[in-house]
């Protein structure tokens, strides 16, 4: 592995770029304001103007922090992902995770036309929208364990993880076919994703839950650097692989279902930003790769929302749309350029 230390230039730059983001997040939007009044604002100072101060507190400080959660969040899962599966394509839903929780909302929101009004009424709040995705993606996540249990093959888990989500998208075709056009519209603005819709509970909950999955995923960097030199070779170094493995997919579960809950289903994030720090930092090593990872995917994730907000405008584009048309030109590009991927 590559001495850290020659990172050290990087890993200040990515944090500089990480700063200079968060505060561009929370200057962009309908309402332009100055850095200055921003920086007065975090330390408790009042602004000149109080409106300012409102809208900081309760819209964009929020929403920045969501953005910086969500990047890290779904960077680090694709790159656990990717290492456990030994394959460049492996996103942070490879397992059917965001899947489950597709098929929990939908059950929710276009529920109402097969199980009855009083379903809708009970569970068609905010609240109950994060709780139906949760539900979807822990069982979905149950499903796959007893699975990792009894299959000695990881790859087969990839490919079970596959065939789940595609019973959940089936599920949730015949449920949009006896929908209304208002319930699939719901239904349809929930998968473009959204980071501005968190209250600060909201989003205390989603970090508590998001600290224990990041945790899981540090304690986990050793193993993904035995995982990199083989299932066998691990074996005889002492790895218990059923463990380990089980360690990574509850990581995965708890940062990427968590996520999903309550943002909705963000694309290409985790996929493609393990693949863009790898090319910076040209190593395999996750103790340099992980924290690399979360900075970009913050950093990635920050330049979206404000590129999604529209700065200047009252409109917002979906950030489902925006991480599309970053990630799937990258994915494209170290296929057709055949770059090494560094495993």
């Amino acid at each position: 592995m590559t001495d850290k230390k020659t990172y050290h230039l990087p890993f200040i730059i990515l944090i500089a770029m990480l700063v200079a983001c968060f505060f561009m997040n929370i200057s962009l939007g309908s309402v332009s304001i100055p850095f200055k009044a921003i920086f007065n604002s975090l330390i408790g100072s009042t602004t000149e103007q109080e409106t300012w101060q409102h809208i900081i507190q309760n819209y964009r400080l929020p929403k920045a922090l969501t953005a910086i959660i969500v990047g890290s969040g779904l960077g680090i899962s694709g790159l656990i992902m990717q290492t456990l599966f030994r394959n460049p394509l492996a996103g942070p839903f490879v397992l059917g995770i965001s899947s489950g929780a597709s098929l929990g909302v939908a059950m929710v929101i276009l529920g109402s036309s097969v199980f009855g009004g009083i379903f809708a009424a009970l569970f068609l709040s905010k609240w109950g929208i994060v709780l139906a995705a949760s539900v979807g993606s822990f069982l979905v996540l149950l499903a796959v364990l007893m699975v990792s249990i009894k299959v000695r093959d990881t790859m087969a888990i990839l490919i079970i993880g596959l065939m789940f989500a595609s019973i959940t998208a089936a599920i949730v075709s015949v449920l949009s076919y006896f929908g209304s056009a208002e319930q699939l519209q719901q239904y349809v603005f929930w998968g473009f994703g959204s980071l501005g819709n968190l209250s600060w509970t909201d989003l205390t909950i989603l970090f508590l839950i998001y600290s224990i999955g990041l945790m899981l995923a540090i304690f986990s960097i050793k193993t993904l650097n035995t995982l990199l030199l083989g299932e066998n070779y691990a074996k005889s170094l002492g790895l218990n692989i059923k463990r380990s493995r089980l360690t990574i997919i509850i990581a995965t579960s708890l940062l990427a279902g968590t996520i999903t809950a309550f943002t909705g289903p963000i694309a290409f994030i985790g996929l493609a930003i393990p693949h863009l720090t790898r090319q910076v930092f040209n190593t395999s090593n996750h103790k340099i790769l992980l924290p690399a990872v979360f900075l970009f995917g913050a950093i990635v994730m920050l330049i979206c929302d404000s590129i999604a907000q529209l700065p200047y405008s009252d409109l917002t584009l979906p950030i489902n749309a925006i991480t599309a048309l970053i990630g799937a030109p990258v994915i494209i590009w170290l296929l057709v350029s055949k770059r090494k991927m560094v495993f």
